[in-house]
């Protein structure tokens, strides 16, 4: 008996010596890091619930200075939340793979702009970068400044009462990029809106899930448990809904022809006429029939624009809401500012109104430093890499959790303050360039930000311009998620007071 205890134990003694003290594991204990366990690393505290995991992201930031790795056989990790690390992994062209961790979204949005690399990503980026364009942008405009009326449609309705505002403004951003990106009117009775949010939220909760859980990364595990089957749900509920936009615009494009960016628009009124517009699917469906996309690419770019151009700007608003709310001195400038620009009139946001929403702007800036919709980023290092003075080995993964960069006292001092000034220009002065990078930065950086911005500022703008937001969820109360985007554990509630 005691024969084969003995024999166990030099067996799982050998196993983690193999596993925690080869050579890749060598140099990455040189780093900074929380100490290894017997034979899983640093797998033990991993495996927590999304809340206890991102509790824990933030205590290692902490703990450590701009730098640390984690160690679970056989991936390795660094983490880094300091400008020039980030600036050496995001700034060129050499690390633009992303890490395997964005293969668990490979079944949802397959090889799409968010996930390709090399020529391919080179190819798409040509093709969709002409529907950010400033003139398309401004056809844009009229769509988002018509959903914002709706969405204060249905604030009227729940005045003066608490209510969870994201999934409300959940609403507003899908209606938007529908009708904006994709050309098509959500059909409000269908129901087939809310199942599509509720699938991508679901999927968020799988993938994090697995994302925790080395043992689910093989397809081939993953796919016989109950999550890879309730993925393969979510993901039919996903698929579903984005093919009925495509078949819709392209049974218009049959109809009525695309509506492609014209170079020639440049007059200021343009917006209030009733021109045809420009979609960025219109765009995809004349890149298919050139031969330059095909059909699956275009149901690739379409499912990836649909989540990332609603989900992650519905969460910035949702957390610059709360932030407004809980500030009603800030809140305050904001409608001093609007009432410079409109005075008493309630006439409609014009395009050239939203350049002159200075201190909003900052806001903006200011609540998605505090909560950056998309918290972290990753990457693969292909090559041996010197970050802080480590050597990084080959193959090593590389996060960028932007939340605990974003909160750096030596970057932004007394980072829990939300302080608009911050973004002054006068108070940005030699700021790094990587210190901020909400929307990423280098090469890969979002296509699609002057966009968010642009719906963000409408959406406030005709909100303060009608409502008093009167706090309820405090920031204190604030509990992250893991999920692809952040989000509060519970409900975010904010009161809506009607002005007179």
């Amino acid at each position: 008996m005691w024969v084969y205890l003995v024999g166990i134990a030099l067996v799982l003694c050998i196993l983690h010596i193999i596993l925690n003290y080869n050579e890749q594991a060598r140099l990455l204990r040189k780093i900074p890091g929380p100490q290894y366990d017997f034979l899983v690393g640093n797998g033990v505290r991993a495996f927590s619930s999304g809340a206890a995991l991102m509790r824990l992201g933030r205590e290692y930031a902490k703990t450590w200075n701009g730098i640390y790795r984690i160690w679970i056989p056989p991936f390795g990790a660094v983490l880094i939340y300091n400008p020039e690390d980030i600036e050496t992994v995001i700034s060129g062209t050499k690390y633009n793979d992303k890490s395997l961790i964005y293969g668990f979204l490979t079944p949802w949005l397959r090889d799409g702009l968010l996930l390709s690399s090399g020529s391919k990503w080179q190819e798409r980026r040509k093709i969709l970068t002409p529907a950010f364009h400033f003139n398309i942008l401004r056809q844009y405009f009229l769509i988002i400044e018509e959903n914002s009326q709706r969405f204060l449609d249905n604030l009227k309705q729940t005045a003066g009462k608490p209510i969870d505002i994201a999934p409300v403004l959940s609403e507003f951003t899908l209606s938007s990029i529908c009708e904006t990106a994709m050309g098509t009117q959500l059909n409000e009775d269908s129901g087939s809106g809310k199942s599509y949010k509720q699938a991508i939220y679901s999927l968020g909760y799988v993938i994090m899930h697995r994302f925790v859980r080395i043992y689910l990364y093989p397809n081939f595990i993953f796919n016989l448990t109950s999550l890879g089957r309730a993925q393969r749900h979510h993901l039919e509920a996903v698929h579903r809904f984005t093919k009925q936009v495509i078949q819709k615009r392209k049974a218009y494009v049959d109809k009525y022809g695309p509506n492609l960016p014209d170079d020639n628009i440049d007059d200021e009124v343009f917006v209030y006429k009733k021109k045809k517009k420009t979609a960025m699917l219109d765009l995809l469906i004349s890149a298919e029939r050139e031969g330059l996309i095909d059909k699956e690419g275009v149901q690739e770019e379409v499912d990836t624009f649909m989540f990332e151009g609603h989900d992650t700007t519905a969460s910035g608003l949702t957390f610059c809401f709360l932030l407004l709310a809980n500030h009603k001195d800030i809140q305050d400038k904001i409608v001093s500012e609007l009432k410079e620009i409109f005075g008493d009139s309630k006439r409609a946001i014009t395009m050239g109104d939203l350049s002159k929403m200075k201190y909003m702007e900052c806001c903006i800036k200011e609540s998605l430093r505090l909560y950056p919709p998309v918290h972290f980023i990753s990457r693969n290092l292909t090559e041996a890499t010197v970050l802080s003075n480590y050597t990084v080995p080959a193959g090593t993964l590389c996060h960028i959790p932007i939340i605990d960069l974003h909160r750096r006292a030596d970057l932004f001092p007394d980072p829990e303050k939300f302080d608009p000034d911050r973004f002054l220009p006068e108070n940005s002065v030699g700021r790094h360039t990587y210190s901020y990078i909400p929307f990423s930065a280098g090469p890969r950086n979002c296509i699609g930000q002057k966009f968010a911005m642009m719906e963000m500022k409408i959406a406030i703008a005709e909100v303060l311009r009608q409502f008093e937001l009167q706090p309820v969820t405090r920031p204190s109360d604030i509990v992250f998620m893991a999920d692809l985007v952040l989000r509060n554990e519970g409900p975010v509630l904010v009161q809506f007071v009607e002005r007179h």
